[in-house]
């Protein structure tokens, strides 16, 4: 068995991709999953706070409508994750301190060793970095390689099927996010094992694209490129098209500005608390609780509906999200004392009940 699996920081990935598939056990799948689901909920934070942090008052504007197409994607492959660990018998665990996400730091698992996950609002840097996390092993448009998320679902997919008989349909959420996104977001049952590997690909192709293209073959809107190659070009400013001689992927098409945002700072580890130059004032650190809480209730309240509750507590924490993004874009509003060119950004810490 994997030693230290619910341990964010651990290396547990690296340690169940150094096992052969043919010797993976029922728990060492199930460990998997959960740090598949820690992945998925890992990205969100980052992804959320660069999306806040814009002040472009027209929703049509791309780069807004880009991050926010790719959160609704992480917050579909999460929730078809947890219906994978649930249908063959496992528990669903994103409130023991030793899962959450912390920031700045590595990706759990040992994934993408070196990459530091940061929170701060949108920038070239903060798009490079989101593009970092999404890489596949072989981009269609320049040189990668790692140990990526990618792989690591394609392992499960690989040793799923040898366990395709404890798939039992229980304690399943259905919820359409489709109906408001795109093909291929909604979060259905795992009840067979071609509902696993269907889901797995969506995972995988969404956030990779494919082989031979660029694009998110489950798109919300016609065109849309998979997440490596979306953030990529935030990133480098350019438009991905494609060199009518070589037929190469290239950043070499037109400027790709970026909306108005607030110039959210990098939040230090443990919260501004812990930055004795922008230690904040008695209002703004009211505000920096309300989030927190807000954040550690919507975990609860997703772990309880992949538990007992069910769906009704899907919704609860689908209506907490909502309420983040409100309080995140006041404490957004808030300038630094120590440095007044930046204002404060949310800090994503749990609150144990």
């Amino acid at each position: 068995m994997t030693t230290g699996i619910l341990d964010y920081r651990s290396d547990a990935i690296v340690q169940l991709m150094n096992i052969p598939e043919e010797d993976w056990t029922e728990q060492e799948l199930k460990d998997a999953l959960q740090r598949a689901i820690m992945l998925e909920l890992s990205t969100i934070p980052p992804y959320a706070t660069a999306l806040w942090s814009i002040t472009d008052p027209d929703n049509s504007q791309p780069i807004r409508n880009t991050i926010h197409e790719i959160v609704f994607d992480e917050m579909s492959h999460f929730g078809l994750v947890c219906n994978m660990l649930t249908s063959i018998g496992g528990t669903v665990v994103l409130t023991d301190p030793l899962t959450v996400p912390t920031y700045p730091g590595e990706l759990p698992g040992g994934v993408n060793p070196g990459l530091e996950v940061f929170l701060s609002g949108l920038t070239r840097d903060s798009a490079g970095l989101f593009s970092d996390i999404e890489k596949p092993e072989n981009p269609l448009a320049f040189a990668a390689d790692g140990n990526t998320i990618g792989a690591f679902y394609q392992r499960i997919a690989k040793v799923f099927p040898k366990f395709a008989d404890l798939l039992t349909g229980r304690h399943q959420v259905s919820f359409p996010l489709g109906s408001s996104h795109g093909a291929g977001n909604d979060i259905v049952p795992m009840n067979t094992i071609d509902d696993v590997l269907n889901a797995i690909h969506v995972i995988q192709a969404q956030g990779e694209g494919t082989d031979a293209s660029p694009d998110n073959p489950f798109p919300g809107v016609p065109g849309e490129l998979a997440h490596y190659y979306a953030f990529k070009e935030i990133a480098v400013g350019k438009k991905l098209v494609q060199n009518p001689t070589t037929k190469k992927f290239e950043f070499t098409g037109p400027d790709l500005p970026l909306p108005d945002a607030h110039p959210v700072a990098r939040v230090p580890a443990g919260g501004w608390a812990n930055d004795p130059a922008n230690k904040p004032d008695q209002a703004t650190a009211a505000l920096l609780r309300t989030f927190n809480q807000q954040y550690s209730d919507m975990l609860r309240a997703l772990e309880q509906a992949w538990g007992a509750a069910g769906p009704n507590s899907l919704f609860q924490a689908i209506g907490l999200m909502g309420q983040l993004r409100g309080t995140a874009q006041q404490i957004n509003g808030v300038k630094l004392p120590a440095d007044p060119r930046f204002t404060y950004g949310p800090e994503w810490l749990f609150v144990p009940a």
